[in-house]
């Protein structure tokens, strides 16, 4: 009886119906569409943070280098004080921590990993290879032209900068490099640690054509490629050796720069992060949440909005959706006194009258909620197709090889000393600049869960607008609604 007298009378007022569903189904859709492309915000949001940390990674500890105990790295290509002959070749390769990076024990990646909460830890040691080679001739630096004056001839120097990464070959899935990024070759295998042998990035593998079994100069050694590996976008490291080999060539036996962290869970992020505090007071713990707060850029910009306009303007909607679809629910109730009045007279309780009034209300919730969700994918797939591509920009603080992944600095200043000449004076090269950038292109993923708040937010107004039209038609008295004219 119920079912047959609700789908009768919403057949009898289609067009109503129809009004207050599609004014649901629309405040619903804007909440579907700005929840899909505040996730594609996130989404783009860690590709950023993978480009500098790598795959479940939630935290990195690093350690800055003390003020003044860096500094340019010298060259010393003239031998022992006699200037040599113009024509003679030189050549000079130097392998050392990132800008501003200090080292420390590498036994504390076995302490951080004990630590309650932790998942795993990898040890990683990121490194910069500066090589200068070219030949000496009359350009000032020690030669002199026939003429016994300096010649302005411009030094016939070649500088080259990448940045390589150690890797700690026994954590496969936490570090500046993991095995699932390895597409083509292999990952280290347990007895190489300290084996001439390198994983390159596609990226670098192509700018200096290197494939399967080339070899790549890393401090004037000759390391086998045995992989290469897709790095995301804004990944800044070229080469990945393993921590034996790295620590050897670097000089730096037993040392690391960073401890890549990945908790058990996100809510044991805070209690990790205080354990190693406390386990290294002058350590500096960097999470996901830090680093995003450092990023830059539209990306920024498009978070912000999806986070604070997108929210209050998903509540307006349906503030506006639910307060509509209740005035058209009382105003309906309204017009039908008269039919509620001779239904109570027949012997309708109140309590039937309202449960016919809900239901109602319900089912227009529900036609509202499939409405909005078919308006919301749309609107999301819309989101998707015309979005530009998103940019941010990482600063210093990161690019410094104190953040999640790769060191950043290229071509960091080296000096040329004892070249000779009667000032000391040398080729510097300055500091290039520490910023980058990552463009990620924004899509709006409809996610499962964002459906089912969907619907039930159009349940809901669905509910709000029967109760007080059912609290409307409960009030009624049948003596006085036979009085009525409809």
């Amino acid at each position: 009886m119920l079912f047959t007298y609700l789908a009768r009378e919403l057949r009898r007022r289609s067009k109503q119906a129809a009004v207050v569903a599609l004014g649901l189904g629309i405040g619903v859709a804007l909440v579907v569409t700005v929840s899909a492309a505040s996730a594609g915000v996130k989404t783009a949001q860690a590709t950023v943070l993978h480009s500098l940390y790598g795959v479940g990674t939630d935290m990195s500890v690093t350690q800055t280098a003390a003020a003044g105990s860096g500094g340019p790295q010298r060259f010393s290509l003239g031998g022992s004080g006699t200037a040599p002959a113009a024509g003679t070749p030189f050549a000079r390769d130097v392998l050392s921590a990132s800008a501003g990076s200090a080292t420390f024990s590498s036994s504390k990646v076995a302490e951080i990993e004990k630590l309650k909460g932790v998942n795993a830890a990898s040890g990683g040691l990121l490194l910069d290879d500066r090589n200068i080679s070219g030949t000496f001739g009359s350009f000032g630096l020690g030669a002199s032209s026939s003429s016994g004056s300096s010649s302005s001839t411009p030094p016939p120097i070649s500088f080259n900068s990448f940045s390589v990464a150690g890797v700690q070959v026994a954590t496969k899935s936490v570090g500046p490099l993991t095995a699932s990024e390895v597409t083509s070759g292999r990952w280290f295998t347990a007895d190489e640690n300290s084996s001439a042998v390198a994983i390159v990035s596609s990226s670098y593998a192509k700018q200096q054509s290197l494939k399967l079994g080339s070899s790549v100069t890393v401090a004037a050694t000759n390391l086998d490629v045995i992989g290469i590996a897709s790095l995301p976008s804004g990944s800044t490291t070229d080469v990945f050796l393993p921590l034996g080999e790295a620590q050897k060539l670097s000089d730096l036996p037993g040392e690391v720069t960073t401890v890549y962290v990945s908790a058990k869970s996100a809510s044991e992020v805070s209690a990790v992060v205080a354990s190693i505090h406390k386990l290294m007071p002058n350590a500096t713990v960097t999470t996901s949440a830090d680093l995003a707060s450092e990023v830059t850029g539209s990306l920024s910009s498009a978070s912000s909005l999806a986070t604070n306009l997108g929210k209050w303007l998903s509540i307006a909607a349906l503030l506006v959706a639910f307060s509509v679809a209740a005035l058209l629910m009382v105003a309906a109730v309204s017009r039908r006194v008269r039919e509620f009045g001779t239904l109570k007279a027949l012997g309708w309780r109140t309590r039937r009258v309202v449960g016919q009034v809900m239901s109602e209300g319900l089912v227009q919730g529900l036609l509202g909620g499939v409405v909005g969700v078919g308006l919301g994918i749309g609107g999301a797939a819309l989101v998707s197709g015309v979005a530009p591509s998103l940019t941010a920009t990482v600063g210093p603080s990161f690019a410094t090889g104190g953040g999640f992944g790769g060191s950043g600095v290229r071509g960091t200043g080296a000096s040329l000393g004892g070249l000779g000449g009667p000032s000391g004076e040398g080729v510097r090269r300055n500091v290039a600049d520490l910023t980058h950038s990552v463009a990620v292109h924004l899509t709006a993923p409809v996610e499962g869960h964002t459906l089912l708040l969907a619907i039930l937010l159009a349940i809901a107004g669905g509910i709000v607008a029967g109760s007080l039209g059912a609290w409307r038609a409960a009030r009624l008295r049948p003596a006085n609604a036979l009085r009525k004219v409809e």
